[in-house]
């Protein structure tokens, strides 16, 4: 609801006198009740016109405008979307200010969400103005991190470095896995530990990065400000902004814990540090970057919690996940990872090291760097520039007695063959590699200098993968399958046998993502989607004969494979991921399927 146009619909208010509040509320020198009241127009008089209209009773808001109790029924997101807020718990009701009751999804959200806490609601019509002061009252980032520069102005002075001396971040003898006693991420309702302003806005930055299960902060210097930006579900989003004269503090503070040179600012440098939140350590790999306007900081969030992911927490199952474990039962060989960065090679690699025998066999990995620690397994991090690479280090492990053996990618000659001489000698070899296709991976190899000869008996298989979000359980809405998408369908797995094709999900209805009370955008996380080219005697003669992508992914088809997009489409058939996903790897699959059946709210 407008109430300004309502009013000037309803002839209270005459559209130059509309004119005049706008302008007033434009320049923020005076409130709606002041503006309104110019023009001799009380706001309760005005709001209750609007509430007769509706059906709904007004509140004018006191200050503060709700308690900090009634905020946690329901999430701050929910409450931006839908345009509706907590006001208080009164007589076993909750009461909710509306800012528009023409919004029948807020309807929707609102029964939704009186079934969770299990209470009715009761609405109230309240003023944009209000609605914007109980979203402040959340304990938002822009709130805390508002106080702190507050503190900052008015100290006027840069935060304390703790023991740097001569730009050196700090003393050799402290560690930089830093606790939580030393870098205190706790909660909006505790105190923060640490006294400096600056200290205080990184702690909150990367307290509210890990709540919102970031995967990397992007700390920008622009010409006039710097931008926060968080990654969630692969995209990013500003979170904040902060004033062009606090960026140098924030980045000194983030490269004293990271161990970085705090004098070094004309070229890159790389670090890292851990905090230890709620039980769960998390590490912060940190990467400076020199740029026009000051240093750039991006910092890759690990949950160390994630080094136990399995491979159905992954994205594995059915078929997909007995055709893995069928792989890596084999003595020796090489499984292959593809896929661009940040596709989520490293963690399926994890999935599958944490399903071995790890107590009977010799697991040793090479890493870049090492991301997750995984209990009885011997991890090493390679340091190209003291001539430690994954070459080099690929020889010593072979000398360490090894069954299974983890390089973190295959990038070189060097690599892909000793890569392959240690599956020749009976040794299970895990790696990643840079193709867009599985299929693509065996004519790389075969461009790195490996011979065809050696790949076809010791290529164990490729597994291909791409990360796409997850629809948030029970958010999706059905979208019937039309006739014309079931030819597409049809069309799509026509190449696959009949065999295979019988084992796909009927195909009755797709889901796209819709708004919860608990997932403002109806998805929450991401999950991988696969091909699996699995090698057997059919590819080993295509390898050997004629190894071009179109030749061998023509044969894997032969055997079941399908591709990233297909098994796209088989999550969205059993409502794992919304339909929308489909069309991120690649084209407009079904452009005429209704997916915003959700319209313009």
């Amino acid at each position: 609801m407008n109430l300004l146009g309502f009013l000037v619909d309803k002839g209270i208010l005459t559209a130059s006198a509309r004119a005049a509040v706008e302008a007033d509320l434009a320049k923020k020198t005076r409130s709606l009740s002041d503006a309104l009241s110019e023009q001799g127009i009380k706001l309760e008089d005005a709001l209750g016109e609007a509430g007769k209209e509706y059906g709904f009773p007004v509140r004018v808001l006191g200050d503060p405008p709700v308690s900090e109790q009634a905020l946690e029924y329901i999430p701050i997101d929910s409450a931006r979307h839908y345009g509706f807020v907590p006001l208080t718990v009164n007589e076993g009701a909750l009461e909710v200010g509306l800012i528009d009751p023409d919004n029948i999804e807020a309807f929707d959200a609102l029964q939704f969400i009186s079934t969770r806490v299990g209470m009715p609601y009761k609405i109230f019509l309240i003023t944009k103005e209000d609605f914007d002061r109980v979203i402040e009252s959340y304990h938002s980032i822009s709130g805390e991190v508002g106080k702190a520069l507050s503190e900052f102005e008015t100290e006027g002075k840069a935060p304390v470095v703790n023991n740097a001396v001569s730009g050196v971040a700090a003393s050799s003898d402290e560690s930089p896995m830093l606790t939580e006693e030393k870098l205190n991420l706790s909660g909006p309702h505790e105190a923060l530990k640490e006294d400096a302003p600056v200290t205080k806005i990184v702690s909150t930055i990367l307290r509210y990065a890990i709540e919102g299960h970031s995967s990397d902060i992007h700390i920008e210097p622009m010409h006039t400000r710097t931008r926060v930006r968080f990654r969630m579900d692969g995209d990013l989003h500003t979170s904040i902004e902060l004033p062009v004269k606090v960026h140098e503090a924030v980045v000194a503070r983030i490269k004293i814990l990271a161990k970085l040179r705090l004098d070094e600012k004309r070229k890159p440098q790389d670090g890292r540090f851990s905090a230890t939140v709620e039980g769960r350590r998390i590490d912060f790999r940190v990467s400076t970057f020199p740029t026009e306007n000051g240093e750039k900081v991006v910092m890759r969030i690990l949950d160390q919690s994630d080094a136990s992911a399995t491979l159905e927490s992954v994205g594995f199952s059915g078929e997909h996940l007995e055709e893995v474990r069928t792989m890596m039962k084999v003595p020796y060989g090489i499984i292959l990872i593809a896929g661009p960065t940040g596709s989520g090679k490293s963690t399926t690699l994890f999935a599958m090291l944490s399903e071995l025998d790890r107590e009977t066999s010799n697991v040793v990995t090479l890493e870049d760097p090492v991301e997750y620690e995984i209990p009885n397994v011997s991890q090493s991090q390679v340091r190209p520039e003291i001539g430690y690479t994954f070459a080099t280090g690929l020889r010593s492990i072979l000398r360490q007695d090894p069954d299974v053996i983890m390089v973190g990618e295959i990038r070189d000659k060097e690599t892909a063959a000793l890569a392959v001489q240690a599956a020749l000698t009976g040794h299970l070899v895990f790696s990643t590699i840079h193709t867009n296709t599985a299929s693509g991976a065996i004519p790389r190899l075969i461009d790195m200098g490996v011979d065809p000869f050696l790949i076809a008996p010791t290529l164990v298989g490729v597994i291909g993968q791409r990360l796409v979000r997850k629809l948030c359980k029970g958010a999706g809405k059905a979208l019937p399958i039309t006739e014309s998408v079931k030819m597409s369908l049809d069309q799509q797995f026509s190449d696959l046998p009949e065999q295979y094709r019988s084992k796909l999900p009927p195909f009755k209805e797709f889901y796209t993502a819709t708004p919860t009370s608990e997932c403002a955008n109806g998805t929450r996380g991401r999950t991988a989607v696969f091909e699996i080219l699995h090698m057997n005697k059919d590819l080993e003669q295509v390898v050997l004969k004629e190894p071009v992508e179109e030749k061998i992914y023509a044969a894997a088809r032969m055997n079941g494979m399908l591709t990233m997009r297909e098994s796209a489409i088989v999550k969205a058939l059993s409502q794992d991921i919304p339909f929308e996903e489909i069309n991120t790897l690649g084209g407009d699959l079904f452009p005429e399927m209704d997916t915003d059946p959700v319209g313009d709210a």
